[in-house]
């Protein structure tokens, strides 16, 4: 009989040797299987995947953890984060969800990180589940390539174009399996996007000439005033690559509520706003249903509203209109004004798509319009939902949920429904959105080369400076 150490060495060779055929396998009809129980022995944890959890905030205990928790094969064992009351929480949520479900009230015992570099080194663990705030997503996802573990990171995939780039092309490079959140693909909650896309992908509307899609713009406000560095934060860290800035309550998260929407999200030293914060769901979809995933605009224009000076802290914009061009012809129109999702228009009709009245999180702007949205999928004609997509017709991937296909790619090796390589074309079109409100004029791109054609000023905003130790730059692998 093997002993626990032969055991658990058993388990991390199977899933190097799966994972080792991710590299350009796209599968994209094929359904993951799991890899029966024979493989990892007993339910013990040990005979997991073992995970470790990134950022223990918002996302990761409504969202992240929550469905991967639902999985038998994940065995969820750490927590990293910068602020040790979340950590210290976090440590709690995850046992007591794990003694909820076994009635064992000593299941598990979460390891602790306030570095995740630290939960990187340790060599028990499989994978990581990154759900932290955007400028910290592309640094942790390539470290963790480098560390050999496979990745679920939340959406956008970066900050600019090129740290995109540098992560996905690492990612590539390691062979980890990696997956976006980008759970609008999936069977499950929401069928209707990937239907959608088959429709139109099949010719249901005839020829596609126009995609418009809805987003809402995020308000002004935010407290400014100068407030002392929490204890229990570490916020050198928490700053990361961005520029070294005075503390303040707004400019962070809430010391009380975990659930409360982070102040972050409305700062462009750390994201670009709801372009794409939703963005990243939407036009990801639009480029599925457009089969443009692994590509982008060719011509793009824009215009926004930002808050003028001595409105608050929060400076990412509000109300927009961006126009864009692609190379097969089809125009796209992203805007406030538009109902929030996605509506495909054809010669033969129209199919609209959202995630019905649950279109943003209750905290999220644009909420209340969100939930008036009772129909999630209609179109020009009903007829033309329940047209039935024959056996040589087009079939996209099928996901049964985002996490589960990211730990079923884990076992069997396969390509992930919303791969590194997906994931940076559909945050760079949001980023090319952003730029083109910034500058209010019509720019080219160059999708191959991923740079803007005669604009030296826009090409300067594919990077941002990175504030030493921390960015992808100092990432070595």
């Amino acid at each position: 009989m093997k002993n626990n150490s032969e055991n658990n060495q058993d388990r991390r060779s199977f899933l190097k040797t799966a994972a080792s055929g991710t590299a350009g396998i796209l599968a994209a009809s094929m359904f993951p299987a799991i890899v029966p129980a024979s493989v990892f022995g007993k339910n013990a944890p040990s005979n997991k995947i073992q995970i470790g959890q990134i950022g223990i905030g918002r996302i990761a205990t409504t969202h992240d953890l929550p469905e991967v928790m639902k999985n038998e094969v994940a065995h969820v064992m750490a927590v990293a984060d910068v602020d040790k009351n979340r950590l210290a929480q976090g440590k709690l949520w995850i046992e007591k969800k794990y003694a909820d479900k076994t009635g064992k009230a000593d299941y598990v015992n979460v390891k602790t990180y306030d570095d995740y570099k630290e939960l990187l080194a340790n060599k028990e663990i499989d994978a990581v589940i990154i759900s932290t705030p955007d400028h910290w997503h592309a640094q942790p996802a390539m470290e963790a390539a480098v560390a050999g573990k496979h990745i679920y990171m939340q959406k956008p995939t970066s900050l600019t174009i090129k740290e995109g780039r540098i992560m996905a092309d690492m990612i590539k490079k390691k062979k980890v399996v990696f997956q976006l959140g980008s759970q609008q693909r999936s069977m499950n909650p929401w069928p209707q996007f990937k239907r959608t896309c088959e429709l139109v992908r099949n010719g249901r509307i005839g020829q596609l000439k126009k995609v418009y899609v809805g987003l809402p713009g995020d308000p002004a406000g935010g407290n400014p005033e100068k407030m002392p560095v929490p204890a229990n934060l570490n916020y050198d860290m928490w700053l990361g690559s961005t520029p070294e800035i005075y503390y303040t309550l707004d400019r962070v998260h809430s010391q009380t509520n975990i659930n409360d929407r982070p102040g972050w999200l409305r700062l462009e030293q750390f994201g670009a706003g709801m372009i794409t914060g939703w963005g990243s769901h939407h036009l990801d979809i639009a480029h599925w249903g457009m089969d443009t995933e692994l590509t982008g605009p060719i011509e793009i224009e824009g215009k926004a509203t930002f808050p003028p000076a001595g409105s608050g802290l929060w400076n990412v914009h509000g109300d927009f209109l961006v126009n864009a061009k692609y190379a097969n012809g089809v125009e796209m129109e992203i805007g406030g004004t538009n109902p929030n999702g996605i509506k495909f228009e054809g010669t033969d009709g129209w199919i609209f798509v959202s995630r019905g009245n649950v279109g943003v999180t209750a905290s999220d702007p644009g909420a209340a319009e969100s939930a008036k949205q009772n129909e999630a999928f209609y179109a020009s004609d009903s007829k033309i939902l329940g047209s039935v997509i024959q056996p040589d017709e087009i079939r996209l991937y099928e996901s049964p949920e985002q996490h589960q296909n990211w730990l079923e790619c884990i076992q069997n090796g396969k390509q992930t429904i919303s791969h590194a390589e997906i994931a940076q074309r559909s945050c760079s079109a949001c980023l090319i959105a952003h730029t083109a409100m910034k500058l209010g004029r019509k720019l080219t791109w160059n999708p191959e080369k991923e740079e803007y054609i005669g604009d030296a000023e826009a090409n300067a905003m594919l990077s941002r400076p990175q504030r030493a130790p921390y960015g992808t730059n100092y990432v070595k692998g």
